[in-house]
């Protein structure tokens, strides 16, 4: 038997640990070939480290809390890159599996991560160490994948968050429409960086279009002026206007972070794009009588159980499955997929992909599936998002009328190799 090491990376998602649950129980079933499951605390950063938590040590009741458990406080995530000159980190990564028996490795996350799987696999074959390498898809951007959805049609993370913006925009409709004599125009950011799937959810709201929302997606490249003439010409059909506008949105510099991989990190920036468009459009002035006001979701877009898709909840536990039974009957250098059966059912199967396919690949919003008017999007998006959100909501517990999540012991294999840095600390 091998024992096996499962991480977590980067953003997390309300279904994240769903996965992780789906991994372990997978694992479990398999008692012939698999021995400890242990978790890497705060992902590729807790095998540098040697920091192992022992999933095998962990109370019963607390590792089936992980499905309703959401985002990432369980064994933690990270934004830790291994480029291709940290060989140092690479190694060490082998010398920690080695030291503990590790012949399986379950990477959670998104293009990144599984570039980072990809790594780890390559090199473990060059060393002829017996160590299975796979990844489990998992981002709210739906942005891994190839652009014509073969090989995964969406990731685990995006219906909940897709949920999430649906029942937002009810919520922000009923206000706008209640406070639309002073405050016509209501600006809401949505995350999702470059990649427009999060904003395009705000349709889901309202498949009939009879709310008076634009939706501002970075694919279309359109500015502050355009938005501007747009916002008017609703003011005079309708007196009041949501706007919905990716993080993003080209309006400027926003004097904004980026993580370890070099990705933007808008909700860090120094002035968000919301306010800068609630700024241009009050300086500019309204069609009506009252300002513009902004709202700015946070990570709660991750992170709120309360919102997630039970088919979101679902899949992702499946696919952690898929990566377990991909990882026995194929091997190593695969991710676990979502493929979307034709016909008009919403129905699915999972598959795989190479890592080697998978990592950094990124898929943008398809254009097709934006409208002519550039601030919409069509009924074609509508019928591919909408089974995503499911038709209820999850099954929470309570405890003293607050949720119950899981919380596992800081249980930890025993340290066997040296101290280490990691590279990217230095």
């Amino acid at each position: 038997m091998k024992n096996v090491v499962v991480a977590q990376s980067g953003g997390p998602t309300t279904v994240i640990n769903a996965s992780l649950l789906g991994v372990v129980e997978a694992c479990q079933s398999y008692p012939e070939r698999f021995g400890r499951t242990y978790a890497a605390y705060h992902g590729i950063e807790g095998v540098l480290k040697e920091e192992l938590l022992d999933l095998s040590a962990q109370p019963e009741e607390e590792l089936a809390l992980l499905r309703t458990t959401p985002a990432a406080g369980a064994i933690g995530t990270c934004r830790y890159k291994i480029r291709p000159e940290q060989i140092e980190d690479l190694e060490r990564i082998i010398e920690v599996f080695r030291a503990h028996e590790i012949g399986y490795f379950f990477y959670i996350g998104g293009n990144d991560s599984m570039d980072t799987t990809q790594k780890v696999s390559e090199l473990a074959q060059k060393r002829r160490l017996d160590i299975v390498c796979a990844g489990v898809p998992k981002t709210i951007d739906n942005d891994l994948g190839d652009q014509e959805f073969r090989l995964i049609d969406h990731t685990p993370g995006y219906g909940s968050t897709a949920r999430y913006w649906a029942h937002m925009i009810q919520n922000l409709n009923e206000e706008n429409r209640g406070s639309s004599r002073s405050d016509p125009v209501l600006v809401v950011q949505a995350m999702g960086r470059r990649i427009g799937f999060i904003p395009a959810a705000a349709r889901l709201a309202d498949p009939e279009r009879e709310m008076p929302l634009q939706i501002y997606l970075p694919e279309t490249g359109l500015g502050l002026p355009e938005l501007a003439k747009n916002v008017t010409q609703e003011l005079r059909r309708s007196s009041r206007v949501i706007v919905v506008v990716s993080e993003g949105l080209h309006v400027g510099n926003l004097g904004t972070q980026k993580d370890a991989f070099g990705h933007i990190e808008f909700s860090s920036s120094q002035m968000p794009v919301a306010q800068v468009v609630v700024n241009y459009l009050n300086n500019r002035g309204l069609l009506a009588r009252g300002v513009a006001r902004g709202q700015i979701p946070g990570t709660d877009q991750r992170n709120s159980i309360i919102y997630a898709s039970t088919v979101d909840l679902e899949e992702a536990y499946r696919v952690g499955q898929q990566a377990v039974k991909i990882a026995v009957e194929k091997g190593t250098g695969y991710m676990a997929t979502i493929v979307r059966e034709p016909g008009p059912a919403y129905t699915i199967s999972y598959d795989k992909a190479s890592l080697a396919e998978m990592a950094n690949l990124e898929r943008s919003f398809p254009k097709e599936w934006i409208a002519p008017s550039g601030i919409d999007v069509t009924d074609e998006f509508l019928r591919y998002a909408r089974p995503l959100i499911g038709e209820t909501g999850p099954n929470v517990p309570l405890v003293d009328g607050l949720q119950r999540f899981s919380r596992l012991r800081p249980i930890f294999a025993e340290k066997k190799c040296p101290g280490y840095v990691p590279s990217g600390y230095r």
